[in-house]
């Protein structure tokens, strides 16, 4: 971004597409002006996290709606390196959702909101907020965290637009991914599927 965000713009951590769509209508709903920041070195396999990238700027082409992709500028630090050597740290524990998910959304809120201060905004929030399956508590605690007081944490629930967003992601033929994001979280989609003996 070559000038000062607007006062009424909003760094949004965008997590995928399909999440993206009801939070970008509810914030413009509110008077807020967003810009989608793509920050996952969470998602596992690199195709996955490829797949989401284009879902998400589908989205932004849809919604009119400007994307930043750290990776394009930082690719090594983007991704995975900060999530798998954060989640490896706990050892037997990364199989611990109640453990492993706190530090996925520190990681990926830290990074947004060292983002919002570096581009001149003034406020942030994420679409992790969306999701009825997400660890709301935590993600409004790293939140508030990495606001640190120079930063409004837009701290909008927007969990009851869930339906519509799921809707249009629909209608607009938009990658709706199976899993949350980890190699661990499609273990845990999935595993039951393995035979036993």
């Amino acid at each position: 971004m070559n000038t000062a965000p607007a006062e009424n713009a909003i760094l949004l951590h965008a997590c995928c597409g399909p999440c993206s769509i009801y939070c970008v209508l509810r914030l413009r709903d509110m008077g807020l002006d967003p810009t989608l920041y793509y920050y996952n070195p969470n998602i596992h396999p690199l195709s996955e996290y490829l797949r989401r990238r284009e879902a998400l700027l589908a989205v932004a082409q849809r919604l009119d709606v400007p994307v930043i992709l750290p990776d394009q500028d930082t690719p090594d630090d983007a991704y995975p390196a900060p999530w798998l050597a954060r989640v490896a740290a706990l050892g037997d524990g990364m199989a611990d959702m109640a453990r492993r998910c706190p530090i996925c959304y520190d990681i990926r809120l830290e990074r947004a909101a060292a983002a919002a201060r570096a581009l001149g905004f003034t406020r942030y929030g994420t679409t992790l907020l969306y999701s009825k399956y997400q660890n709301q508590p935590a993600i409004r605690e790293a939140g508030f965290r990495h606001a640190a007081g120079d930063l409004e944490f837009v701290d909008e629930d927007f969990r009851p637009g869930w339906q519509e967003g799921i809707r249009l992601s629909k209608e607009w033929g938009i990658y709706r991914q199976q899993y949350c994001g980890c190699v661990l979280s499609e273990f845990d989609r999935y595993h039951k599927q393995i035979p036993l003996r």
